[in-house]
């Protein structure tokens, strides 16, 4: 069976790999081997073990009917969009590792591939090497998913770490992510919570079957969590970790992304490095995790190989994914309740809060009663100077 990647970067390369050194393997698995026989790409890799392969016309591969499989893991809307759709209409199934693509075009992408008895799958553009949508969607199926909770950004959990290991400062720490390759030159969308907010909103629209538009989610970032902050989480036993959550709320879900201060005893609390987590929560099942490499080369290019073996054992069949078009309005995030960790210079609007001794001058840390957002805004807004807000999870 003859197969195309579309982009030759870091995980396009990464799939040619496995592909080539699990080849015996999966042809088992398959029942025939898989080979690519065209890669889409501007640069020249001169070689390459894969450099006789480089085309840089997207149509010779959508006019090739022999070609059945298709990868893409270029990056972006555009001209990903445009090229995954051509190929799903030329009739070849498409697996992506773009999390950009499916947060923005998923559910019209499955709809092109359903019309044309095809499949459009994109199990490494949340979770990395964690198989979490193919839980979701086939494991978990009898279960009404009440809760997902993740770490699902490598480069946000390994600055954490850092921090909180190391005693490093923010700015020191995102420099080392980005030497080591852990975080982009522009490291804008991990640091800010966007990326996260994309993953959250696709497993959301999974789960629920509808679209969730990822700005419709309150998105908060790690840039304002300093030394202080680390310190008085160390005081409560606590960790900080950027989670993406999504809550069932009646008929509908809450979501947000924020730093949280993880208590000890959290699944997710020795969850650290670049490594991801994703805890389920169902009304059968009850609590699980999944738990692995949530970037790096090979574990997504495993993750993106998982669905092209899945498309090719169904080459002939289109495999139902439950997700329209049509918006899920989210519940209104101000009505959603917390206990809040607060450091200010004043605490008299919260008679009850308990206070944080951590020996930091001309301010208290304290912790709130549970109180929703809408209540938290209101007492802050009376409170005057507050130098950080940091939700319990």
């Amino acid at each position: 069976m003859k197969a195309a990647i579309m982009g030759y970067g870091t995980i396009g390369s990464g799939v040619a790999e496995v592909l080539r050194v699990n080849r015996d393997v999966i042809a088992k698995r398959v029942g025939e081997p898989i080979d690519v026989k065209y890669i889409l790409d501007l640069r020249e890799f001169p070689g390459d073990p894969e450099a006789g392969k480089l085309v840089n016309d997207v149509n010779v591969i959508v006019n090739d009917p022999e070609v059945k499989l298709v990868v893409e893991t270029m990056g972006g809307v555009h001209p990903a969009y445009e090229f995954v759709r051509a190929n799903l209409e030329a009739g070849k199934s498409v697996t992506t590792s773009n999390k950009a693509l499916v947060a923005d075009m998923g559910a019209e992408l499955i709809k092109v591939a359903r019309e044309n008895q095809v499949n459009f799958m994109f199990e490494a553009s949340v979770g990395g090497g964690i198989p979490i949508i193919r839980i979701l969607q086939t494991c978990l199926t009898g279960d009404v998913v009440e809760e997902i909770t993740g770490i699902v950004n490598g480069t946000t959990n390994y600055m954490m770490t850092e921090m909180t290991e190391n005693g490093s400062d923010f700015d020191d720490v995102l420099k080392d992510a980005q030497s080591k390759g852990f975080a982009e030159k522009d490291p804008t969308a991990d640091i800010e919570g966007y990326d996260a907010s994309r993953k959250i909103a696709i497993l959301t629209s999974i789960v629920a079957g509808q679209t969730v538009d990822y700005q419709d989610i309150p998105t908060e970032g790690i840039t304002h969590i300093d030394s202080q902050d680390i310190r008085y989480a160390s005081k409560m036993g606590r960790k900080i970790k950027l989670l993406a959550r999504m809550v069932k709320t009646g008929d509908t879900y809450c979501c947000r992304v924020a730093p949280y201060l993880l208590p000890s005893e959290h699944p997710l609390y020795p969850v650290d490095g670049v490594f991801n987590a994703v805890f389920v929560k169902g009304n059968m099942l009850g609590d699980s995790m999944y738990y692995g490499s949530g970037a790096g080369k090979l574990p997504t290019a495993s993750a993106v190989v998982g669905d092209v073996v899945a498309m090719a054992k169904h080459e002939k069949r289109h495999i139902f994914v439950d997700w329209k078009d049509e918006k899920l309005e989210l519940s209104d995030p101000s009505e959603q309740t917390n206990r809040y960790f607060v450091r200010a210079n004043k605490v008299h609007i919260f008679p009850d809060a308990k206070i944080i001794p951590a020996g930091v001058d001309n301010e208290t840390g304290f912790v709130t009663s549970l109180l929703s957002e809408k209540e938290m805004k209101e007492k802050t807004e009376l409170l005057g100077k507050v130098f950080k807000i940091i939700r319990f999870a």
